[in-house]
């Protein structure tokens, strides 16, 4: 990999992380009583996606804005890579008229169609519309081809089944990606799915499948180059799972009693861990790393502020964008 690439992913992953950090403090913020959603600065409930930053970097760094991604509940790592605007992302999620969906969707449901990004609350649920974007980039015999990503708990439901069957069949330049941070919501993998890997499963369909190891941003940025140019050239669906990590809880105000792994969680956690990476090979130092995150919290102040800035939408609006 070239030096420029490496530096290229732990950026990515540092804006991630920088943005998520500050959605952390403000969605806590001002929330009386606690547990009330509806509550705060930003509306909803929250997933956030820390310590899963080494799949969206690895995977999007060979995407372009016409390639289409397909995201789950815990978006914003994989928003951010695929280089959806940051201050329409953090209106959304401030429920602001500047939003994707003029703050009526919230975290869970952004739609980008300038970057061919969106989401799902609804699980696993994102692989069939990957499949229609992809089939239509495959009848127009265009190069683009679509991601869809999903967790580990939704390997076991239909419609990642159904994808993958009708991907192989149909031969559409799509790559899967199942994101395995161990506990799905809170049951581990071994007391839900009959096997070790879903990449396994990928061989049922004829596909490809294979699984990174270790939270590995340079492992995930191998393994989706080659399944990126299987799809482009023609070859079809492949399948990457990611053995990640969910640094914090599956939402916010989850108390994680089922954990057992949480006293060495930090130790984990892939950005320093991959900037030790770095520095040691000469690509990082401790400067770049200072000026790195100054720019990233720039960056994201930014967008907050003018989040927090955009106006709330009328109550007496809230049907206009429904539709029957």
């Amino acid at each position: 990999m070239e030096d420029k690439t490496r530096l290229g992913l732990y950026e990515t992953m540092v804006l991630s992380r920088s943005f998520e950090e500050a959605i952390l403090h403000d969605y806590h913020a001002d929330k009386a009583p606690a547990w009330d959603i509806g509550a705060g600065l930003i509306p909803g409930e929250m997933h956030l996606s820390a310590g899963q930053e080494p799949v969206a970097a690895g995977i999007c760094a060979h995407l372009g804005v016409n390639d289409a991604i397909t995201a789950t509940h815990r978006p914003h790592h994989l928003a951010i890579a695929h280089g959806v605007d940051l201050k329409t992302l953090a209106a959304e999620i401030y429920g602001r008229e500047t939003g994707f969906g003029r703050g009526r969707g919230g975290h869970m449901h952004l739609f980008d169609p300038s970057t061919h990004f969106s989401c799902s609350g609804i699980i696993a649920e994102g692989y069939p519309p990957a499949l229609g974007q992809a089939f239509s980039f495959k009848y127009h015999k265009s190069t683009n081809i679509a991601v869809a990503v999903t967790g580990e708990g939704a390997a076991n439901q239909g419609a990642f089944h159904e994808s993958l069957n009708l991907a192989a069949l149909w031969r559409l330049p799509v790559v899967f990606v199942v994101e395995d941070n161990d506990w799905a919501i809170s049951v581990p993998k071994n007391r839900s799915t009959a096997i070790a890997s879903n990449a396994d499963r990928a061989n049922s369909y004829g596909i490809p499948g294979e699984r990174v190891e270790n939270n590995s941003v340079e492992g995930v940025w191998q393994a989706a180059g080659r399944a990126v140019e299987r799809a482009r050239s023609g070859g079809g669906p492949s399948l990457i799972e990611v053995r990640t990590v969910r640094l914090w809880g599956h939402f916010e105000g989850d108390a994680q009693a089922y954990r057992n792994d949480m006293d060495h969680l930090s130790e984990r956690d892939p950005i320093p861990l991959y900037a030790e990476d770095l520095i040691r090979d000469g690509v990082l130092s401790p400067e770049q790393i200072d000026a790195i995150s100054v720019d990233a919290r720039a960056a994201v102040e930014e967008a907050i502020e003018f989040a927090k800035s955009s106006s709330i939408p009328l109550g007496s609006e809230a049907s206009r964008y429904v539709f029957a």
